[in-house]
């Protein structure tokens, strides 16, 4: 017996590809073109988005029938406000030169559209099971494309991933750099990303006609 129903687990592969939140709704993506620039924040700020929205949703939906109408964002806000709180007290105690790297980017992940929106378009009206789905989903893909963009732009831009050499030392002239290569500056300047994220979506777009017809 299947582990999650077919209808359960398109709540996480759909945004994973035909539904991205950065590439397909256009959300989230000023933290796409900001942070990108190393690897290693971008896989923080992704798994700092993935425990927010998951727990967030969850929350979202436990108390959805008793938020009154009139101030169901002032909540929302409110919850997303003190998940953020956590993340960015667990950085300053175990990563405290990332998250000044990170710095306001951290906080302004409370006004991060996906997670407002699956708030409102998800939690609000399903039970805290298929809340936590959709939000680990949505932010599953929101992270895969931070993830490939902090790549290439750290890579191409610093020779490094992770703060690592890869492709040589460029000082010492040794590896790619031996044979004339140079880091690409302009990867690491936010314009960068949004080249990255363009080619992605047409990549994406190309392998599916059903997207092309609906733009």
């Amino acid at each position: 017996m299947a582990l999650l129903s077919k209808k359960d687990a398109n709540l996480i592969k759909d945004p994973l590809a035909d539904n991205n939140p950065i590439t397909i709704q256009v959300l989230g993506i000023c933290s796409a073109l900001a942070i990108t620039a190393e690897l290693k924040a971008s896989v923080v700020m992704a798994i700092s988005v993935l425990f927010v929205m998951g727990v967030g949703n969850v929350v979202i939906s436990l108390i959805r029938n008793i938020i009154p109408s009139k101030i169901r964002i002032i909540v929302q806000l409110v919850v997303v406000a003190a998940l953020v709180i956590i993340v960015d007290q667990v950085l300053k105690a175990f990563a405290y030169d990332l998250s000044k790297t990170l710095s306001v980017f951290i906080g302004l992940i409370i006004t991060n559209c996906i997670i407002m929106g699956r708030f409102e378009a998800f939690a609000l009206g399903n039970g805290p099971r298929r809340a936590f789905l959709d939000g680990i989903g949505n932010a599953l893909g929101y992270g895969v494309i931070l993830v490939i963009v902090g790549f290439f732009r750290e890579l191409l831009g610093s020779g490094t991933l992770f703060g690592m050499k890869v492709l040589g030392d460029p000082i010492a002239k040794t590896g790619l750099y031996s044979i004339g290569y140079e880091n690409n500056g302009f990867m690491i300047i936010p314009p960068a990303a949004l080249i990255v994220v363009g080619i992605i979506i047409w990549v994406q777009r190309s392998r599916n006609r059903e997207l092309i017809e609906e733009a």
